[in-house]
């Protein structure tokens, strides 16, 4: 079966591919970089020709608010003509867990156009939300470091492993739509300014925490289950702390 992943050189995007051909699929990387852009719609028919799913997991390059509203708008405008065009049979997009409860944010709202936009094509869909990658950790830290303080919002976090994830976009992609969202987390829940401290401590990194009630998440005020998933989510494996021994 012939499956194309949009954003397939990225982190997620070539995990997958290597899952899909290793179990004698026909996966094709679709980014920029080999001649597909869903923003101007180059290669897209192309690539398409033949395929039976679709699998978006690209991002957009820029969180500001304008910019993304309009990669995800149009990329995925795009995406599904022609995908409606080639007779695509399923497609599956990865989003975020709790999108739909962080509308304070410019991303969140674009990733709610995203997955609004699919729901209405009339193409069968899967939507995976997805918790925060653990390798997504270091660049939370960064974003959230005032000179040698990390200020974060004492909020539950329920990160998974990259691989883990590329897993279970891989078994929706060869499910049978959903037609729904469908929710996958990591196995352990942490409180998001120990989960980092524990981290930073592990790498002999010098900076502080410090647990900041007005700290925001993509300009997001945070509640402390907003970014945990519902109880039916599915439960990967992979434990952050063993991750983090294998990266050092």
């Amino acid at each position: 079966m012939k499956i194309v992943v949009i954003g397939g050189t990225g982190l997620i995007g070539s995990k997958l591919v290597g899952k899909l051909n290793a179990q004698g699929h026909e996966a094709v990387a679709a980014a920029p970089n080999t001649g597909v852009n869903t923003l101007t719609g180059e290669g897209l028919a192309e690539v398409l020709e033949g395929a039976s799913v679709v699998v978006d997991v690209s991002n957009s390059p820029s969180f500001e608010d304008e910019p993304v509203m309009d990669f995800f708008r149009t990329s995925t405008t795009n995406l599904l003509a022609a995908e409606a065009e080639a007779g695509v049979a399923h497609h599956v997009v990865l989003s975020v867990v709790g999108t739909d409860r962080l509308q304070g944010s410019g991303y969140f709202r674009a990733k709610q156009v995203q997955e609004d936009l699919i729901k209405a094509s009339g193409i069968p869909y899967s939507i995976v939300h997805a918790t925060q990658f653990f390798e997504f950790m270091s660049r939370l830290t960064d974003a959230a470091t005032e000179g040698d303080t990390v200020h974060l919002a004492h909020v539950k976090i329920r990160p998974i492993y990259s691989d883990d994830l590329a897993t279970a976009v891989d078994r929706a992609a060869l499910g049978t739509p959903t037609n729904d969202v469908v929710e996958v987390a990591g196995p352990d829940e942490f409180e998001l300014d120990q989960l980092i401290r524990d981290m930073l401590a592990a790498k002999n990194d010098p900076r502080q925490v410090v647990a900041d009630p007005g700290a925001k998440y993509f300009d997001v005020e945070l509640q402390e289950t907003s970014l945990l998933p519902g109880p039916d989510a599915e439960i990967t494996e992979t434990k952050f702390n063993d991750w983090l021994v294998q990266q050092r």
